[in-house]
């Protein structure tokens, strides 16, 4: 199977129904790609590749003194030995990291079997661990070890060389490919055990041209820093908005940024578009109409309901991250005489 037919939740599109038009006044706020890089530091994400060797406690500690901010944090641990994608936040930004939470991680991973088996063998038993399956952490992690369910998306058996397996996982967060290992291991009665693994994606963080090395990350700074050329910490550094990319989304009218930004619930009259994804009792990202991310809310009713409705609250405000004054008070907002 390719890897482009592999699919997590998190790759399902967004899906707009527009409610009312609405124009946003360019006075006011701004499109997150144009943001400064001062900004960036404050409201930015790294796809950093992680080596080998240090926490991702160390990681972050050590971006936060190279980068001179205040905050800095991870969206997922990884153990020391474990490499690859680690998403990181900087600054506000470390407050929406938990919007990765339900984004779905992919990983590669060698196997090692305590004695030899067939590929036609090993295809059978991974297509028996895809679904929902019983998880018990493993003795030496970061939470309780209490029996718990977690979803296999996919396992696609890459490479079979004598007792090494090599297949790449798309699991649910939280999933313990250490445990994954040890328990088809059990199931093929021969045991096995995890060598390697590497991650390969968090939700839309993959290993494409955005993933940067510590190293990548102290040169690009330097330049910026001695030369004034922003170009390479640029391409390093993405606005907050791109973890919220796999969420469900309503794009407000200017008129009702503030209102969030003050921790009031989203009215119909506020709602511009919405994603058709949304259900009761899910999150949902507040998103300007310059594609700004305002925060975080749970949704009241499904999308039909706030798509038909003419009053009434549709989203309980959960979570503010844009700045109290980006917009100005609905009452005094000007929007090219649109209200």
């Amino acid at each position: 199977m390719e890897k482009s037919k592999l699919k997590l939740p998190s790759d399902d599109p967004e899906q707009l129904m527009i409610k009312s038009q609405g124009t946003s006044n360019p006075d006011y706020g701004l499109e997150p790609e144009k943001r400064s890089i001062k900004q960036l530091l404050e409201y930015g994400t790294i796809n950093l590749d992680k080596v080998s060797g240090p926490t991702s406690h160390e990681v972050v500690s050590w971006i936060k003194k190279m980068l001179n901010v205040d905050s800095v944090g991870h969206g997922g641990t990884l153990d020391p030995k474990v490499t690859g994608v680690l998403p990181v936040g900087l600054g506000q930004a470390t407050r929406v990291l938990s919007a990765l939470l339900n984004a779905g991680k992919e990983y590669v991973c060698i196997m090692y079997l305590h004695k030899l088996e067939t590929r036609n063998r090993i295809e059978k038993i991974l297509k028996l661990f895809t679904g929902k399956l019983y998880q018990r952490p493993p003795v030496v992690s970061s939470v309780a070890r209490r029996l718990r369910m977690r979803e296999i998306y996919y396992v696609d058996l890459l490479e079979v060389r004598e007792n090494h397996v090599l297949f790449r996982v798309g699991c649910e967060a939280g999933t313990y490919i250490r445990k994954f290992c040890f328990d088809l291991g059990e199931a093929l009665c021969s045991g096995a055990h995890m060598v390697e693994l590497r991650r390969t994606r968090v939700g839309t963080y993959e290993e494409d041209n955005s993933l940067a090395t510590l190293q990548n990350l102290k040169d690009a700074f330097t330049i910026y820093r001695e030369e004034n050329d922003e170009f390479y910490l640029r391409s390093i550094i993405s606005p907050m908005e791109k973890m919220v990319h796999h969420l469900p989304k309503i794009y407000v009218r200017d008129s009702a940024v503030d209102a969030l930004c003050h921790g009031a619930a989203l009215a119909s009259a506020g709602v511009c578009y919405v994603d058709a994804r949304i259900k009761p009792d899910t999150q949902v990202a507040f998103m300007t109409l310059k594609k700004e991310l305002i925060g975080f809310g749970i949704a009241e009713k499904d999308a039909m309901t706030i798509y038909k409705a003419t009053k009434g609250i549709m989203v309980k405000n959960n979570k503010v991250f844009m700045k109290r004054g980006t917009y100005p008070r609905w009452d005094n907002l000007k929007i090219n005489n649109i209200e």
